[in-house]
């Protein structure tokens, strides 16, 4: 037992640990963005400035409900609707076709697809839309030999002044993101793909484009919001969309600049149900390249309703 106790005392031995002290309560001060506070006033102060200046000008606000639903409006709906698909058709298959030229390897069909997409992406689209229209003071027939013949000012629709003008505009940007998103899809696809045996083409439609679709989806739902606003140049050729009929209304009407209003009203909702289905249409094609797919906006309402039910339960 002496043994046991003289083992214990030697002086080489650790001390007994110490009973740790209880850490002092740590006070969180937040800290205070006064800036944030004065921004937001200011912006407050600006909004309603604007929202009172509008509200004691001579406006009748009643025309734009009374007038929505019209049906010339509506058929200006629908018209706007119709040539922004069209155009976006046209420059989406040509946009591929100069994208495939832009990357060959030949040098005269490269050449012709970089001074393309040079020339119209260089020059206005309400300028093309205008030359479009006033061909037929310099062509006074139009002669596809035994295919079509007739005059000019007869072939040259305002129709389809607006869906060259619109459709071959677009093709020269989409060209460059077709481009942009061949290129992003790594070489080593191509050249597995050829060790295969399969041909250049094949390759292109089975291994590249699935995954440049990733890359050209979201610039390319851009492309359509911008090209359904871009279509209200299109009154430059005399062609009925949405400003065009707004427009109309408004002179018979005398609500000149209500029916401005209800026309911006009509493209923003326009642009809203566009900015929707390219959230859905982005969301699908990133199947396989994200981990978890975002949040749809009614997963998120069900989140946030589920999380605040949840807050007060535990309250």
């Amino acid at each position: 037992m002496t043994d046991k106790l003289n083992k214990a005392e030697e002086p080489g031995d650790a001390p007994p640990p110490t009973p740790a002290a209880v850490p002092e309560v740590i006070r969180a001060v937040p800290v205070r963005h006064y800036g944030r506070w004065v921004s937001a006033v200011i912006t407050v102060a600006l909004l309603v400035l604007l929202v009172n200046a509008f509200a004691q000008g001579k406006l009748n606000w009643g025309a734009v409900p009374d007038y929505f639903f019209d049906d010339d409006i509506l058929k200006g709906v629908r018209n706007t609707i119709w040539i922004t698909i069209c155009a976006m058709v046209v420059g989406v298959v040509l946009g591929i076709i100069l994208a495939v030229m832009r990357l060959s390897k030949n040098p005269v069909t490269s050449s012709i697809a970089w001074g393309y997409i040079w020339f119209f992406r260089g020059t206005p689209v309400y300028v093309q839309l205008l030359v479009w229209f006033n061909l037929g003071l310099v062509f006074e027939y139009i002669n596809l030999g035994p295919i079509y013949k007739d005059y000019w000012s007869s072939f040259m629709t305002p129709f389809l002044a607006a869906l060259l003008g619109l459709g071959l505009n677009e093709a020269a940007y989409m060209a460059e993101i077709c481009r942009a998103g061949i290129q992003s899809v790594d070489e080593g696809q191509t050249e597995a793909s050829h060790a295969l045996g399969m041909s250049q083409g094949k390759t292109l439609r089975r291994v590249v484009l699935p995954q440049a679709m990733r890359v050209i989806v979201p610039p390319t739902g851009n492309e359509f919001i911008n090209m359904l606003k871009t279509t209200s140049l299109v009154i430059a050729v005399q062609y009925y969309d949405l400003l065009q009929a707004a427009s109309n209304v408004g002179r018979t009407s005398g609500a000149t600049v209500e029916m401005l209003f209800l026309a911006a009203a009509w493209y923003l909702v326009l642009t809203s149900v566009l900015s929707v289905g390219q959230y859905y249409l982005e969301r699908r094609f990133a199947r396989g390249s994200l981990r978890q797919l975002p949040q749809t906006p009614w997963q998120k309402v069900r989140t946030n309703l589920f999380s605040l039910r949840t807050r007060r339960g535990n309250v």
